[in-house]
């Protein structure tokens, strides 16, 4: 038995012709009596966990989620988990779920670009196809998927590459893990496998993300500084920053508090290639920790994960150095 948790999104969106937008209408029961044929697919047990658009997912929702996806998958009669979301930050939920379970039972996650009530609605088919991987033997082992537009993902380097289009979906630099061919599930590469699962019981939080950009200095770094038990620098290009954002990090050391680099970059490996002041090479020698090929909100996830964790600095170089 597979259970499809449903969490809201655009595919269970409407038009509301008095506020003059899509907003939440459908229920999971709704959308699966509309997904003609999956019952010949798997039987499926509905699990309503609620109606947010993807903006209205918290850190809570998300570690909320996580947790009820587990304990389904604790249950002998589950074979996987199935989980539709908002598009907007679904791929935060699975990055999350990918880096903090360990199961070889699939989970997949889907949504929707086109609401219920336009023309070319995408998410029953979507939610069939999401099925038929989750029901695929050869998804077993494959770590927390995404299925899009018939293209199979993994949630570790999935991203939103498109603000609307049905195919917004994408790993940059990667591509697929595979497809599915009329109800054939078919995977061309396989997912990573070098990463390391954490799992904590709680996250650690709160963490930002502040962004580098010509001419950008401390004042947001300071801002999220007196609160903030983490905070994650989308740098420039290979890790580097303004000068005048260099201040701001060191506070943030000097505070013991971690300061993870990652980049704005879509695609590349953060490093420590540059000595000028706001360089690579002098954040590395600041106490900075870099993320890898991390983009800044998957970093944000894991220092999260590493926060609640309770790791330590070098642990959490280790951690950071596993993508």
């Amino acid at each position: 038995m597979i259970v499809a948790i449903f969490t809201g999104g655009t595919i269970s969106m409407r038009h509301d012709p008095a506020l003059g937008g899509a907003v939440p209408a459908l229920s999971g029961r709704d959308i699966l009596d509309a997904t003609r044929g999956i019952e010949d697919v798997a039987e499926v047990e509905v699990d309503e966990f609620g109606a947010y658009p993807g903006p209205h997912m918290t850190v809570e929702l998300m570690w909320a989620l996580r947790d009820r996806v587990l304990a389904h998958l604790a249950r002998a009669e589950v074979s996987a988990v199935v989980i539709t979301h908002g598009t907007d930050t679904l791929e935060e939920s699975a990055y999350l779920l990918a880096r903090s379970s360990a199961t070889d039972k699939p989970i997949v996650f889907t949504g929707a670009m086109r609401a219920a009530s336009d023309l070319g609605w995408d998410g029953p088919a979507n939610l069939i196809n999401t099925v038929h991987v989750a029901a695929s033997d050869l998804s077993r082992g494959q770590g927390v998927l995404v299925v899009m537009g018939d293209r199979i993902f993994s949630g570790f380097d999935v991203t939103k590459v498109h603000t609307h289009m049905q195919d917004a979906f994408d790993s940059p630099g990667l591509g697929p893990l595979g497809i599915v061919d009329e109800g054939r599930v078919i995977y061309r590469r396989e997912t990573p496998s070098t990463w390391t699962v954490v799992m904590p019981d709680a996250l650690g939080t709160p963490v930002d993300i502040v962004y580098a950009y010509q001419g950008a200095d401390s004042r947001l770094l300071d801002a999220a500084r007196a609160d903030g038990r983490g905070v994650v620098v989308a740098a420039l290009g290979r890790g580097n920053v303004p000068p005048a954002m260099c201040g701001g990090i060191e506070r943030w050391l000097a505070d013991g508090k971690p300061v993870v680099i990652s980049s704005r970059s879509v695609r590349g490996r953060v490093g420590h290639t540059y000595g000028y002041t706001g360089g690579g090479r002098r954040l590395f020698e600041m106490g900075a920790v870099f993320g890898g090929n991390r983009r800044p909100q998957q970093a944000r996830i894991d220092l999260m994960l590493a926060l609640g964790g309770g790791l330590d600095h070098a642990a959490m170089a280790e951690l950071f150095d596993d993508g």
